[in-house]
Formats: C-alpha cells, sequence, structure tokens
C-alpha cells in the first residue's frame, strides 16, 4: 500500500496523546510522530494537497512554526509558491503585520507583502485548529496583502474549542484529516 494510501483514521493512530501537558488536564496531541513516520508525514501532505487544488489555490501560506512543515511539503507538491507567516522580527524585509489576543496578552504576525500578488488564491495550511486565533488574524493579515482567503486546511482539529466554527462564521471553509474530541 502506498503512503497516498494511508486513511485519516489511519493517520490519526500516529498522533500520539500527551496527558498533562502543558498543564495538568490538557490532552497534548503531540505530530511529532505523524511527522517522523514516513508514510503518515506523506499520505497527509497528499490528502492536504488534493483539498488545496480542489480549492484552486495559487500559493499556500503556513503559519509559524508547524505550519512551515505542512504547508511547504503541500506547496512542493502542488508546484506553486509557501507564504511563511511568521513571528515578529523574523523577515529581513519591510513587512505588514497583525496583532492578535491570545487567552492572556497578545501576539503579532508577519509577511513580506510582495509575495502575494493583487487576488491571488491562497489557502492556509497548519497542523491543528483550537480557538481559530491564529489562523483568523493570518486571514486578515493575507487579505491585507490583497490575497483571496476562502480555504483553510489543518491535520487536527480540536473541535471542542470552536475554532474551525468561528473560521466558517468568517466565511473560510476548513478542512481538517482527523478530530480530537475533549481538553
Amino acid at each position: 500500500m502506498s503512503a497516498q494510501h494511508l486513511s485519516p483514521q489511519e493517520l490519526k493512530a500516529l498522533v500520539r496523546t500527551v496527558p498533562d501537558f502543558p498543564q495538568p488536564g490538557i490532552q497534548f496531541r503531540d505530530i511529532t510522530t505523524l511527522i517522523g513516520n514516513h508514510r503518515g508525514m506523506a499520505a497527509s501532505v497528499h490528502h492536504l494537497a488534493e483539498r488545496a487544488a480542489a480549492a484552486g489555490a495559487e500559493k499556500i501560506a503556513g503559519m509559524e512554526a508547524r505550519g512551515f512543515i505542512f504547508g511547504a511539503a503541500v506547496a512542493v507538491q502542488l508546484g506553486i509558491g509557501f507564504v511563511p507567516v511568521r513571528k515578529p522580527g523574523k523577515l529581513p524585509i519591510a513587512t505588514i503585520g497583525i496583532d492578535y489576543a491570545l487567552e492572556y496578552g497578545t501576539d503579532r504576525l508577519e509577511i513580506d507583502p510582495q509575495a502575494i500578488a493583487p487576488g491571488q488564491n491562497v489557502v492556509m495550511v497548519d497542523d491543528l485548529i483550537a480557538t481559530g486565533g491564529t489562523a483568523l488574524a493570518s486571514a486578515e493579515l493575507l487579505r491585507m496583502a490583497g490575497a483571496q482567503v476562502s480555504h483553510a486546511l489543518f491535520v487536527i482539529d480540536l473541535p471542542d474549542l470552536g475554532g474551525a466554527e468561528r473560521l466558517r462564521a468568517a466565511g473560510i471553509a476548513v478542512s481538517t484529516l482527523m478530530e480530537f474530541e475533549g481538553d
């Protein structure tokens, strides 16, 4: 069986759950076991690339840092460019940025404003959707740069945290390879 034929359910079995990290009561979904498995990584990228192609992706944007892993691989498979959505101060050029709220405080994301052509269809890719704050801020930032952003793809959804629904409410179609209910 080729890597492309691993089902999302088989991929889910490759994700390690670490209890009580980063604090008691949290069930951390660790993708390092998935990306460390060549068949799992290849199948994940294949599934995401199929969905990005169906969404008409002209570029892929990935959020720092694990979105770089999946997003860049999807872009390579599709033969299109990749736009890294960075933490502040990481790009050596003039950037555009957006501040967004976290549970405790704020954070900032930045991109190269020349990385996107006006009206270009950019599909966002990340490893996990939880509350959706980073993804919503990324979509807004990409739109500030002139992108059309109507699709976001994630390996894992934590539906109890509501992020995918927040994105859908903002007019962004969401597709995930797997869900983990509960904390």
